[in-house]
């Protein structure tokens, strides 16, 4: 029964424009874009990239378990979240553009793409949209671009995508990557974001977004942007060692540890990385193959070894002055 109302809501409301006062949303978010849902994983994200300045809380939206959204060139955001509500309540993203699109008057200057849970894309670039402009779909996903050096943009970006591997994020990335290397934006470039969320919505969604990221003004925008995704995935490395602590499984923990300190130099993580590696070996009483990681950690910043001394208070090192005053000790020598 909630569920019909929440549609008939949903449908009357777009019966009207899009936007209050349209005029205000004629920002000229000249991009280039890629929405898709893997396969495999059941992930849906989306990644941009434009000569605007903060395109991230503009262009993207995506939701687990629903769908992806792409709004851009003159663009209105209110396509994403009222893309991501008909989807929700069971529209395909055929149906949700259709919808929307019949709702706006300014349609023609507008360019959108869609994939729902299923896999199902919808694009469109109107007929006003600043030149070279187009897209391409292709399964489960749409590329799309607006005011490009030239059109061969968007078919590269596919291209990059079918080809690339790896998981959804690093694919998405591949795509701005053949993009801005095929001449890109027209203008140059400004600034980026890329949206990955899980399958499934869990009710959490600082759980379900497994990337949400943006780069909001840079001379390299989509190479910034990759350089976070990178410090994302260790810093994903990282809370997952916390939660094997907490779940008391240190060789676990200690895996995912070391992971993150794979994944980047310790200089991107001020030290962070390796200090939780030594941490946690000092805590199952493997000293000595902590001391190397904590002073990798003392080398990032000269704090870590006053933390030290406050990890016995929370559980998280035995309440041993000797063994404190050793890896301090330790950690401070040459």
């Amino acid at each position: 029964m909630w569920k019909h109302f929440a549609i008939v809501a949903l449908l009357l409301a777009i019966t009207a424009p899009l936007s209050a006062e349209p005029a205000d949303w004629r920002r000229p978010v000249a991009t280039y874009s890629i929405v898709a849902r893997d396969s495999l994983t059941g992930q849906i994200g989306v990644a941009v990239q434009s000569h605007w300045f903060s395109v991230g809380p503009i262009v993207p939206w995506a939701k687990a378990g629903v769908g992806a959204v792409a709004t851009q060139s003159l663009v209105d955001p209110a396509y994403g979240p009222l893309g991501l509500e008909l989807m929700t309540v069971g529209r395909s993203a055929t149906e949700t553009l259709t919808a929307l699109l019949a709702a706006d008057a300014d349609r023609e200057v507008r360019q959108v793409a869609m994939v729902d849970a299923k896999g199902n894309v919808a694009a469109h670039t109107g007929s006003r949209a600043i030149i070279a402009a187009g897209h391409q779909t292709g399964d489960q996903y749409s590329v799309q671009a607006n005011l490009m050096d030239k059109p061969s943009v968007w078919p590269t970006m596919a291209r990059a995508y079918e080809t690339s591997e790896g998981d959804l994020a690093e694919r998405l990335l591949c795509a701005l990557e053949a993009a801005e290397a095929e001449g890109g934006d027209v203008r140059g470039r400004q600034s980026a974001a890329i949206v990955v969320v899980s399958s499934d919505d869990t009710g959490r969604p600082w759980v379900d977004r497994l990337f949400d990221l943006r780069v909001e003004d840079h001379p390299t925008p989509v190479a910034e942007l990759r350089r976070l995704t990178r410090l994302a995935r260790a810093y994903h490395k990282l809370n997952e060692g916390d939660e094997w602590v907490t779940a008391g499984d240190m060789d676990a923990a200690m895996d995912a540890y070391r992971a993150a300190t794979e994944l980047v130099p310790d200089a991107a993580t001020g030290g962070e990385a390796p200090f939780w590696v030594g941490a946690t070996l000092a805590s199952i009483d493997r000293v000595e193959e902590a001391i190397p990681y904590l002073r990798r950690a003392q080398a990032q910043h000269d704090r870590w070894a006053d933390l030290i001394r406050r990890l016995p208070a929370s559980g998280l090192l035995p309440d041993d002055d000797a063994l404190i005053e050793h890896l301090v000790s330790q950690m401070l020598s040459d």
